[in-house]
């Protein structure tokens, strides 16, 4: 009997009075149309999805908030240190550019 007659005859795991529609790769369990779902590509339980995401969720560290701390300070150097040559900058030009006289010995 091939794999389309076996899976008609099954019911749902979940729900007994209903038609399996597929057959979860990992748990090897049929299920209906409701208790199931498509991810990678792959038709899979609620269950079995479940345990797949849990998996891959990374344990949160110890330094999670010592390196924010670090990116903050990080960050507020450097916008510091820009606005601070940007004003040694500014006060590098010659008062006469202000006043306008700059330009008379250039012309």
């Amino acid at each position: 009997m091939n794999s389309y007659g076996e899976l008609s005859q099954k019911r749902c795991k979940n729900h007994p009075s209903r038609e399996a529609v597929a057959r979860c790769p990992e748990c090897t369990g049929f299920f209906c149309r409701e208790c199931i779902t498509e991810h990678d590509d792959k038709v899979l339980c609620s269950a079995c999805l479940k345990n797949i995401l849990s998996a891959r969720i990374p344990v949160t560290s110890k330094l999670k908030v010592p390196y924010f701390f670090l990116q903050f300070v990080t960050g507020f150097m450097v916008i510091w240190s820009i606005y601070y040559f940007f004003g040694h900058l500014l006060l590098s030009i010659p008062s006469t550019f202000h006043e306008g006289t700059f330009w008379e010995g250039i012309l």
